[in-house]
């Protein structure tokens, strides 16, 4: 055989989709693990067409599970980005939309046994130490797919899989605030840089002349406002301790601007060289959790929600995505303690994707 056979299951997870893969079944040292997943994509064509990929960053992600063997988690799950053109794969941020089926595949997988009604999976994101408990439909003990769960960004209806995030800050950089402050000045831009779920820099929309309503097409085709953000992007990642992150795909960034659809704020969230789509789960979290801390780029923009939890409602470019964040507010400052998300998720297929052998023999 000149190809090497790897059993994966494809599933969608939230707004994104890719493989789902046993971490037993894959090399154990990175580097060629990551040449493992560009030949699995297809990375290194926009179409990604000698690969599973789907020409997206929201369709080139991977997601390896394993049993954990951490006294609190029931599986470990590894995730990696890998770039659509740039034969990269950036395995330092963590994805909550790919997570929402981390819990169905586990089952699925036959890493966790489930339970009659419904089975709580909990996670241990690897690559940034979150931990999250996942409740998955399991009626008679098989996993569901169908119910009445809607999320924008995905077409029809699905059965809910809620996730709970826990120990989510800082951890990335080590810190909420990772350069020590609210607000920071550069390029003549305020952003706030914050580390919860997921490291980002968050500016207002106005900021950039920009509106924050725009779509994720239009926005894509702005070159010169992608050019002054990623310049932003670059000195800010050094400021929050992340060194040179001209090939990483955090820190995220984050625009902000007054709610126009019934929502607490609009938002728009790049990945960080294409708008999303959507919204990144991970980003909500960091997006919610700025809204709601005083002093930063968000102050002024929407009315402080005084309940505890909050529910933060933040309008994307196809929609909302909805958040409750459960927090403290204290004179040592704002501290996130969980953040609570409803997605969805569903298996497409299952069976062995193959990679040319000369990439990895599989031993």
């Amino acid at each position: 055989m000149s190809q090497t056979e790897i059993p994966f299951l494809f599933m969608r997870g939230g707004t994104s989709r890719g493989p789902y893969l046993n971490r037993a079944d894959l090399p154990a040292d990175l580097e060629t693990l990551a040449e493992v997943l560009i030949a699995m994509v297809g990375s290194g064509h926009p179409l990604n067409i000698d690969g599973i990929g789907g020409g997206a960053a929201v369709t080139t992600k991977v997601a390896m599970l394993s049993r954990s063997e951490d006294d609190w988690a029931d599986i470990d799950y590894f995730f990696a980005q890998v770039s659509v053109e740039d034969r990269l794969v950036d395995f330092k941020p963590t994805c909550g939309n790919i997570l929402s089926g981390v819990g169905p595949a586990a089952i699925e997988m036959g890493l966790i046994d489930a339970k009659d009604a419904e089975t709580t999976v909990n996670i241990r994101a690897v690559n940034t130490e979150a931990r999250v408990s996942a409740v998955v439909q399991t009626p008679n003990g098989e996993v569901c797919y169908d119910g009445a769960a809607q999320i924008d960004g995905v077409p029809g209806t699905a059965a809910p899989v809620a996730l709970q995030f826990m120990e989510t800050v800082g951890g990335v950089t080590g810190a909420f605030l990772p350069t020590g402050n609210l607000i920071d000045t550069i390029d003549g831009i305020d952003v706030t840089c914050m580390d919860v779920a997921m490291p980002m820099v968050i500016a207002r929309a106005s900021s950039f002349e920009l509106t924050g309503y725009e779509s994720a097409a239009e926005l894509d085709e702005n070159t010169a406002f992608y050019a002054r953000m990623e310049a932003v992007r670059l000195k800010a990642g050094a400021l929050m301790g992340m060194g040179d992150v001209t090939k990483s795909v955090t820190p995220k960034f984050g625009l902000l601007a007054p709610a126009r659809n019934g929502g607490t704020v609009a938002t728009r969230y790049f990945m960080p060289w294409k708008c999303h789509p959507t919204m990144a789960v991970t980003g909500a979290q960091c997006l919610a959790s700025c809204v709601l801390t005083p002093g930063t780029v968000a102050d002024g923009l929407i009315a402080k929600p005084n309940e505890n939890p909050a529910s933060i409602v933040l309008e994307h470019a196809s929609g909302d995505i909805g958040v409750l964040v459960d927090y403290t507010q204290s004179a040592e400052g704002f501290q996130v303690n969980s953040a609570g998300l409803v997605r969805t998720a569903r298996k497409l297929a299952s069976g062995s994707v193959f990679i040319p052998r000369s990439v990895w023999d599989g031993k």
